[in-house]
Order: structure tokens, then C-alpha cells, then sequence
């Protein structure tokens, strides 16, 4: 691919770099680009741009662990956004609706459009028809799929994970009456009166 007049491509090295007046990172086609001015040189490691991660008070420097089976962008793709985890969305799904949920991200276009048949689902994800149907409700309610009967769409994420509406036990204003034998002053009384009898 013909990159643009003043580029250079860089993927997880080092390029040198010619007099950088600043620095712009486009993604584009899958291609790392960096914008080039004026004359000076120094090298810029492309990998510099992952930001160290802590675990368990440590900074942990990610690496390459097979470099030969680095994921590619080629024909259609699915992605899932980080806040889909970190924003709570996640731990707010049930089991089969999780499994729902990455089986329609996973076939849609780009769009988040599919069409799959419930017994095409059922089979591939090994549910019951009730399963499903549970599971895609549960999507629907929690506004993170949009289904007319035949398409489905992923939708794009909402400011905070919905939780399910769970309906409240009816409140009755009224005391009511307890039972006979349930009052344990009116049981004294009973006894109370069965002694005086003897």
C-alpha cells in the first residue's frame, strides 16, 4: 500500500524519525503512520505507544508473545470496546446472554446487522428454545441488542449498564388480620382461662 507523501510505517519496532516537529498516529488499513518535519533525527519505538499496565502494584511492559500469529485485519471483522468490561457491562450479563451477546458481535457486519434463524442459534450455541428466547429478551431489555423479528442489531453501548427491572412485592396498606392461634397473648388468655375452669 502507497503510504502518503512525508509517512513512514512502524508496527511494534522502531523507525527512525527525521526532525519531528510532532508526532500523529492515524490508523488506517491497518498501517501505523507518523507525519514527518522538519530535519532533525532521533528513533521512536512504535511500541511506546501501549502504556505500561499495573498488576498487583507492578508495572507489567507488554510484549509480543507469538510473532508470527499477530491478529490481522483481513475481510470482514468484529471488535468489542474495552468499556463493554471495564464499564461494567459484562458483569451484568447472565451466562447464556453473554453467550448471545459475542455470537451476534461475532457474525455481524459492520453495522451490527445479522440474520441468524433461532434454530441455527440454538444448535451452534447449544440452547433450548426457551434458553434463547430468555437470553435475546434479556439483550433487549438491557438495550444492548435491537431484534424486529427477523435482523438483529448490535447496538452501540449506553452511558451505563441497565439492570433488570425486577418488580417490587405489592405493599397493602391495610393491617390485616392475623390468624386464630397466631396471637401468642391470646394463647396465654386461652390457658389463663383453661386453669381458672379446673
Amino acid at each position: 500500500m502507497q503510504l502518503p507523501h512525508g509517512c513512514r510505517r512502524g508496527v511494534y519496532g522502531s523507525c527512525g524519525v527525521s526532525g519531528i516537529a510532532f508526532f500523529m498516529r492515524i490508523k488506517r488499513h491497518g498501517a501505523i503512520f507518523a507525519r514527518l518535519l522538519g530535519k532533525s533525527s532521533m528513533s521512536f519505538p512504535v511500541a511506546a505507544m501501549v502504556k505500561p499496565q499495573m498488576l498487583e502494584g507492578k508495572m507489567i511492559k507488554k510484549k509480543i508473545i507469538a510473532p508470527d500469529r499477530i491478529r490481522r485485519i483481513q475481510g470482514g471483522f468484529s471488535f468489542i470496546p474495552h468499556r463493554f468490561v471495564t464499564g461494567g457491562f459484562l458483569a451484568a450479563l447472565q451466562q447464556k446472554e453473554l453467550l448471545l451477546y459475542l455470537f451476534l458481535v461475532a457474525v455481524c457486519d459492520r453495522h451490527g446487522l445479522s440474520f441468524y434463524s433461532y434454530d441455527s442459534i440454538c444448535s451452534l450455541l447449544k440452547m433450548t428454545v426457551e434458553q434463547y428466547i430468555e437470553a435475546r429478551d434479556g439483550l433487549i431489555k438491557k438495550d444492548l441488542i435491537a431484534f424486529d423479528g427477523t435482523l438483529f442489531q448490535v447496538l452501540d453501548l449506553p452511558a451505563t449498564p441497565r439492570k433488570p427491572h425486577t418488580p417490587k412485592p405489592p405493599h397493602n396498606s391495610r393491617r390485616q388480620k392475623a390468624p386464630v392461634g397466631s396471637d401468642p397473648m391470646q394463647s396465654i388468655k386461652d390457658i389463663l382461662k383453661g386453669v381458672g375452669h379446673d
